[in-house]
């Protein structure tokens, strides 16, 4: 039996890890971390990177009519049994500089340059939009790919396909609108809003473009439940709002603006941040996550 320590450690981000399996795969392996305001916090989330896992696995299935992904396998001898259910044998690929991010809704980064500016990422937006209003149609909002413990930067177009070339830059911006367009789709039929979801793609061997890294996601993706949607103010989520929320509030004592690094999370935020991660796996795939291995 393959054990992690076997393979040469490749990168490690706020959530996961990367390790070398072969000249033609990686290991990718989700931990129960959270990261929330470019920190990663020291309390971690119990089952969180099997509701990425297997979250990923759903929809990199459910989407493969519409664009390749890296996705190789989720049960494999390959796989370690210490990280089953949280690690997923991939492809490597020539990865793209560029986070694809589609905005449906909106609310975060997106709304505060819309209060500055009245566009997103250069796309001018209708007068007196909101918190969580929808917008007139999804919008390809890309953003760079800020290092560790720095924060991504909402760029235009153009800037992308100076990074990438303008033909690649719009198939990125034409994929990602229409895999943002089949997910909220489905999504609906379950009664929950897809916000904004933001994607990674690389290049296969034959300049093939392959949807990559985790998609779709609670960590990568705004969910908002169908029915309690109201524009004008911050929605119910199914992700780590709830731990966002609760750094900034006067409970936690934390001051967002200082280099000082957030509290560990009370035992009541983990447990509620946990069923909202579950609860959003269980509605939208509508699957038991018991049934996940791991």
């Amino acid at each position: 039996m393959v054990a992690l320590s076997e393979y040469r450690p490749v990168a490690a981000g706020k959530v996961r890890e990367l390790y070398e399996v072969d000249d033609e795969h990686l290991l990718m392996v989700a931990s129960d971390r959270v990261s929330a305001y470019d920190h990663v916090l020291e309390t971690p989330i119990p089952d969180k990177g099997r509701v990425l896992t297997a979250m990923s696995v759903f929809w990199f299935e459910l989407l493969g009519d519409l664009v390749d992904s890296h996705f190789v396998a989720a049960e494999d001898p390959r796989i370690p049994d210490e990280v089953r259910g949280r690690a997923l044998l991939v492809r490597k690929l020539e990865m793209l500089p560029v986070e694809c991010v589609a905005r449906g809704y909106l609310s975060g980064s997106g709304l505060a340059e819309y209060r500055e500016t009245g566009e997103v990422c250069g796309v001018p937006l209708p007068d007196g939009l909101t918190e969580a209003s929808r917008l007139p149609e999804p919008i390809f909002t890309p953003a760079t790919k800020a290092e560790l413990g720095e924060h991504d930067e909402n760029v235009s177009l153009a800037a992308v396909a100076a990074t990438v070339g303008r033909e690649r830059a719009e198939r990125l911006r034409d994929t990602t609108l229409r895999i943002y367009e089949r997910a909220a789709e489905h999504a609906r039929t379950r009664g929950v809003i897809l916000a904004d979801t933001k994607f990674e793609f690389g290049l296969a061997a034959d300049g093939a473009l392959v949807l990559a890294d985790e998609v779709l996601t609670p960590d990568s993706s705004r969910y908002w439940p169908a029915d309690e949607y109201a524009p004008g103010r911050s929605q119910p989520s199914f992700d780590k709002q709830y731990v966002r929320d609760w750094l900034t509030s006067p409970e936690s004592g934390w001051d967002r603006a200082s280099d000082a690094a957030p509290p560990p999370l009370p035992e009541e935020v983990v447990a509620a941040t946990r069923a909202r991660y579950v609860e959003a796996y269980e509605r939208i795939t509508g699957r038991d996550l018991t049934d996940w291995p791991g």
